[in-house]
């Protein structure tokens, strides 16, 4: 398989998390988000952001997501997207986010 081919296997689009709060029975400190993704729907994910960002900073800022790589269940919550991010100088979770507004479910190329 090709690079390129490989790389579009990989379904990225822009959401908005509409809600965030601690996942109280994740094993490590994580978030319960809502993430809106425009035509395809909230969507729920598990994330482990906890260091460098508290529930109400979250709301309302858009996102980069993973779409299909199916639904995880972490501690009894489904997380159906993976949010991406970077790991700063220290290890701590950065997210990925476009520097603009964009449509929300667009797909990222």
């Amino acid at each position: 398989m090709e690079a390129l081919q490989a790389f579009q296997l990989l379904d990225l689009r822009i959401g908005r998390i509409l809600r965030a709060e601690i996942h109280v029975k994740a094993r490590k400190p994580s978030y319960k988000l809502w993430v809106d993704l425009g035509p395809l729907g909230v969507k729920t994910s598990s994330a482990q952001i906890t260091e460098l960002y508290r529930p109400e900073s979250l709301v309302g800022r858009l996102v980069v997501c993973a779409v299909n790589l199916g639904t995880r269940v972490i501690a009894g919550f489904p997380s159906e997207v993976l949010v991406l991010g970077a790991k700063d100088a220290e290890g701590r979770v950065v997210l990925l986010t476009p520097e603009r507004e964009v449509p929300l479910g667009e797909k990222v190329f």
